[in-house]
C-alpha cells in the first residue's frame, strides 16, 4: 500500500470494542421474544432455561471467535475467516450476505423498532399505522411515519460515522452507557418499587402452540439466537482495535457475559410484573412491563429511555458494517470504491453511505420477514466461521486460547450442531424467507465467479 493512501486507524480500546459487543446485542430481541416465547412454552422455568441455553450458545461463539480473531487482527470479521478457511468465494459470499443480512437489515429493523417505541408518545410513528404500498399476504411493503422516522434516524448515524471513527466510539461509549444505565433502573427500580408479584413464576400459561414442549423448546431456540446476535461484533473492526490480540477475545468475553446478565435479570423482571398469560404473545413486553409496574403515567420514562437505548444499537451497526465491505475491496473481493478511505476523517466514506442507503429501502420491508432473514442468513455463516477451525488448528504456528481448547472439540462441536438445527428449522418454519436467504447466499457466488470470470478475460 502506498504510504501516503489513507488507512484504518488503531484508535479504539476494550471499552469501545466492549461497548460495539453490547449494543450489538442488546438491541429489538430482548423487548420483544420473551412474549412469543411465553405462549409457545407456557412456563416462566423453561422461558428462563432457553435464555440459559442461548447465553451458552452465545459464549460458545465468542469463545470461538475471539480464537479466530487474535490469529487473523484485521478488520472483516467472517470474511476474513473464510476466505482463509474454503477460499476467495465463500468470502465474498459472507461479505456480499454481510451487506444485505448482516447489517442493512439488522439496522433497518432496530430503527424501525425505535420508530415504535416513539409511537408510543405520536401513534402515527407506528408501523401498525404505515399504508401498504404494494404486495400482497407475508409481502406487503409499508411506507409512512415509521419508514421515515426510521430513514432519518439511520441517515443521521450514517453522516456521523463519515466524520471519524473517534468520534463514532466516543457517542457509541455514551450510548452503552445510557442504554446499560437504563436497563439497570428498569431493573432495579422494577423490583424495588414495582407492583409485581413472586406468584406469577409458579402459575404457568395455557401455550398456543401443540408442537409438543421439547421439541418445541428447540424450535424456539431460532428466536434465542436472533436475541443473542451481535457477540461477534469486535471482530469487524479488529484493524482498528489497540492490541487486537489481548483486546478482541476479552471485549467478546466481557460483552457476551454482561450482556447475559442483562438478558436474565430483565426476563426475571418481566415475569415478576406480569402474569404469564398476560405477556404470552406480547410484542414489546418491556413497555407491558413498565406499566404493570409502574402505571401509564411512569411507563412512559421507559418509553422513551428504552427507545433512546435502540440508539446505541443502531450507530453500532452503521459503524460496524462498512469495516467488512473494506476489508473485502482491499482484496479485490468487493466494489473497489468501498477500499477508499477519506483522507481527513478516515473513514470508508463510500461504504458507509452505500449502507445507508440499502438500509432506508428496506424500511419497508415487512418486520417479521426482516427479522426471519436476518436470522437465517447470520446463522449460517457464523457456523462456517467456527467450523474453520477445524481447518487452521492443523495448520502450524496456530495461536489456541484455553477456553476453546480445554475439552476440545466439545465447544466448536455444540455450536455447529445447534446452527445446524437452527438451518433446518428455517426450511420447516419459514419456507419462502428461507428460499430467499439462499437465494441471497448463492447469488454472492455467483457474482463473484462472474467478475473473476471478466477480470480474466480482460487480462
Amino acid at each position: 500500500m502506498n504510504p501516503r493512501t489513507p488507512s484504518l486507524l488503531r484508535q479504539l480500546g476494550f471499552v469501545s470494542a466492549t461497548a460495539l459487543v453490547v449494543s450489538n446485542m442488546v438491541g429489538t430481541g430482548i423487548f420483544t421474544m420473551s412474549g412469543f416465547l411465553a405462549g409457545d412454552l407456557g412456563s416462566a422455568k423453561l422461558l428462563f432455561l432457553i435464555w440459559g441455553v442461548g447465553a451458552v450458545c452465545a459464549l460458545a461463539g465468542a469463545f470461538c471467535y475471539s480464537e479466530l480473531g487474535i490469529n487473523f487482527p484485521s478488520s472483516g470479521g467472517e470474511y476474513v475467516y473464510l476466505t482463509e478457511a474454503y477460499g476467495p468465494t465463500w468470502g465474498f459470499m459472507t461479505g456480499w450476505v454481510s451487506f444485505f443480512a448482516g447489517f442493512s437489515a439488522p439496522i433497518a429493523l432496530a430503527a424501525l423498532a425505535l420508530s415504535d417505541y416513539l409511537g408510543f408518545f405520536f401513534p402515527a410513528l407506528k408501523q401498525a399505522n404505515s399504508t401498504a404500498i404494494f404486495g400482497s399476504g407475508d409481502w406487503v411493503f409499508h411506507f409512512g411515519g415509521a419508514q421515515i422516522t426510521a430513514s432519518i434516524i439511520v441517515a443521521v448515524f450514517t453522516i456521523i460515522n463519515c466524520l471519524g471513527v473517534r468520534l463514532t466510539a466516543q457517542l457509541q461509549n455514551v450510548l452503552t452507557g445510557t442504554k446499560v444505565f437504563v436497563i439497570l433502573m428498569f431493573v432495579i427500580a422494577g423490583f424495588s418499587f414495582g407492583h409485581g408479584s413472586w406468584e406469577h413464576f409458579s402459575v404457568p400459561a395455557v401455550r398456543v402452540s401443540h408442537t409438543p414442549i421439547f421439541y418445541q423448546f428447540f424450535v424456539s431456540l431460532f428466536f434465542i439466537y436472533l436475541a443473542y446476535s451481535g457477540w461477534n461484533a469486535a471482530t469487524y473492526v479488529a484493524e482498528e482495535l489497540k492490541q487486537p490480540a489481548r483486546t478482541l477475545p476479552l471485549s467478546l468475553a466481557v460483552g457476551t457475559a454482561l450482556v447475559t446478565a442483562l438478558f436474565l435479570a430483565l426476563n426475571l423482571l418481566f415475569v415478576y410484573a406480569v402474569p404469564m398469560e398476560k405477556l404470552k404473545g406480547e410484542p414489546a413486553v418491556g413497555a407491558l412491563a413498565a406499566q404493570y409496574l409502574f402505571g401509564p403515567e411512569i411507563a412512559g420514562v421507559f418509553w422513551a429511555a428504552m427507545a433512546l437505548s435502540l440508539l446505541a444499537t443502531v450507530n453500532a451497526m452503521v459503524t460496524i458494517g462498512p469495516r467488512v465491505y473494506f476489508a473485502m475491496a482491499q482484496n479485490g473481493a468487493f466494489f473497489a470504491a468501498a477500499a477508499k478511505v477519506h483522507p481527513r476523517f478516515h473513514t470508508p466514506v463510500i461504504a458507509i453511505v452505500a449502507q445507508g442507503i440499502c438500509t432506508i429501502l428496506m424500511t419497508m420491508t415487512p418486520f417479521i420477514n426482516l427479522a426471519f432473514f436476518i436470522g437465517f442468513a447470520l446463522n449460517f455463516f457464523a457456523v462456517m466461521s467456527v467450523a474453520s477451525l477445524f481447518v487452521f488448528r492443523k495448520r502450524p504456528g496456530w495461536r489456541k486460547i484455553r477456553a476453546v481448547s480445554f475439552a476440545y472439540p466439545l465447544l466448536p462441536v455444540f455450536f455447529i450442531l445447534i446452527g445446524f438445527w437452527m438451518t433446518i428449522f428455517g426450511f420447516t418454519f419459514n419456507p419462502r424467507v428461507s428460499i430467499v436467504a439462499l437465494v441471497m447466499i448463492v447469488s454472492g457466488a455467483i457474482v463473484y465467479r462472474t467478475r473473476a470470470f471478466s477480470d480474466r478475460k480482460r487480462a
